[in-house]
């Protein structure tokens, strides 16, 4: 009874927020980061039915009594941040019955209950690449979507064909991970040659579907694997990739440049010792920075000064938590840390916002302050990479979904006992970076 009661409640707390967007909201005098303009002092923010409708210098003429005004002076506005690369939402473990398994689709394993989105909102993520493990040279498909308080997944990803369309991209990982006993690799070089032989067995289904042209009795029978290594061939799904050592980062590069699919690096501890090779293949990456470096060999020259190394060579960078390993609730800090070892502020908030859009291919709704995009933000209490600051609100597409103020968000925010240890959501990442 008390669940059903729970869920009643949930569904109207849904229905009264979803009525609530539609009254235009206007924040005001707050200082807001863009992303992709200027810094605007005085700021004014005005959303509508989920979107963005202007931004720009606080002006009273702007808004009018139909308007719900929220004064923010004193405060700091910048664009929902972005993870592009966690594995919150899903209760772990993974099948080791192959070191390929491009047909599993996360989607299938999210539960949108999961506490570990409360930390994300606390953290004021709102969009997240989540990704099956790295323990698979090919872990799986991976899913684009925002951490809305809703009831089921579809509500939360970004498009309206869950079931046929394209929901994320490839998980795709070498190096330590995805080397351990058969049927997995013990050498990169079988890694590297699994990989290329998985591609080419994908090239030849799609030369036997496109000969078909419409006749279908020439089709060769469906295989959900390569279907998905297809749509990688013809870029319609980027490549998330789990690369640490200057050499694995080399290998991506050259199975980039063999099968010309799109990529993004990811965690790259490495790149300070192959950024012009990265520069030059135009590939962005995505950086983790921890405070404390280490866990695994390949790990070791790990840099906080990556970011900055990258993004001076022109390289496109965003910033993850890959959440077990940093806390969602820390995404903002760890961009702090690499803003401490060089990296701009600028670059920074990039790293956190825009970067990661266009690293998901979502820049057209997410990513930046703009009209006509998704109304998906964070009101900070002061700079955003202050030791002091905190992260007051999260909103996502015109609702808020963190209120610090709130005694229930507040405890996901500040952690304990009873929301992380009580509730199994720290687990055993060995292997899943």
């Amino acid at each position: 009874m008390f669940r059903f009661k729970n869920l009643i409640f949930l569904f109207l707390l849904i229905a009264i927020q979803i009525n609530g967007q539609n009254k235009p909201t206007a924040f005001i005098n707050g200082k807001i980061y863009t992303a992709t303009g200027k810094i605007i002092n005085n700021g004014s923010l005005i959303v509508e039915k989920g979107k963005i409708i202007y931004v720009g210098e606080y002006d009273n003429t702007n808004f009018s009594d139909k308007h719900e005004v929220v004064d923010l002076s004193g405060k700091v506005i910048l664009p929902g941040l972005i993870d592009t690369h966690s594995h919150i939402g899903i209760d772990w473990g993974f099948d080791s019955d192959s070191p390929t398994q491009p047909s599993l689709r996360i989607m299938d394993a999210i539960n949108p209950f999961h506490d570990s989105f409360n930390r994300a909102r606390a953290g004021g993520i709102t969009t997240i690449n989540i990704m099956p493990g790295s323990g698979h040279l090919m872990s799986g498909q991976t899913i684009y979507l925002k951490p809305k308080k809703v009831t089921n997944v579809y509500e939360m990803i970004f498009t309206d064909n869950p079931t046929e369309g394209i929901v994320g991209g490839m998980k795709m990982a070498n190096g330590t991970n995805s080397m351990k006993e058969k049927p997995f690799p013990n050498t990169r070089g079988k890694s590297a040659a699994i990989i290329r032989s998985l591609f080419y067995k994908a090239l030849d289904y799609k030369k036997k579907i496109e000969l078909a042209g419409n006749d279908k009795s020439k089709l060769p029978s469906k295989d959900l694997e390569l279907d998905a290594i297809v749509q990688i061939l013809d870029k319609k799904r980027m490549v998330h990739f789990h690369t640490h050592r200057a050499d694995d980062v080399l290998t991506v590069l050259r199975l980039k440049e063999e099968f010309g699919f799109n990529v993004v690096l990811h965690h790259v501890s490495e790149a300070w010792k192959v950024t012009k090779e990265i520069a030059d293949a135009k590939v962005g990456c995505s950086v983790i920075v921890i405070d404390s470096p280490g866990g695994k060999l390949e790990t070791l020259e790990l840099k906080f000064e990556t970011a900055k190394i990258l993004a001076d060579a022109g390289v496109e960078i965003s910033i993850h938590t890959d959440d077990f390993i940093t806390d969602s609730r820390l995404l903002l800090r760890s961009a702090a840390i690499a803003v401490r070892s060089g990296l701009s502020e600028e670059q920074a908030i990039k790293a956190l916002t825009i970067n990661g859009a266009k690293q998901l291919e979502l820049a057209g709704r997410v990513g930046s302050l703009e009209v006509g995009k998704d109304a998906d933000f964070i009101v900070l209490s002061g700079e955003p990479f202050s030791v002091y600051t905190k992260i007051e609100e999260t909103w996502i597409e015109g609702i808020k979904t963190f209120d610090r103020s709130d005694a229930n968000d507040l405890k996901y925010a500040v952690g304990g006992y009873d929301v992380y240890r009580s509730s199994g959501h720290l687990s055993n990442c060995e292997g899943d970076e």
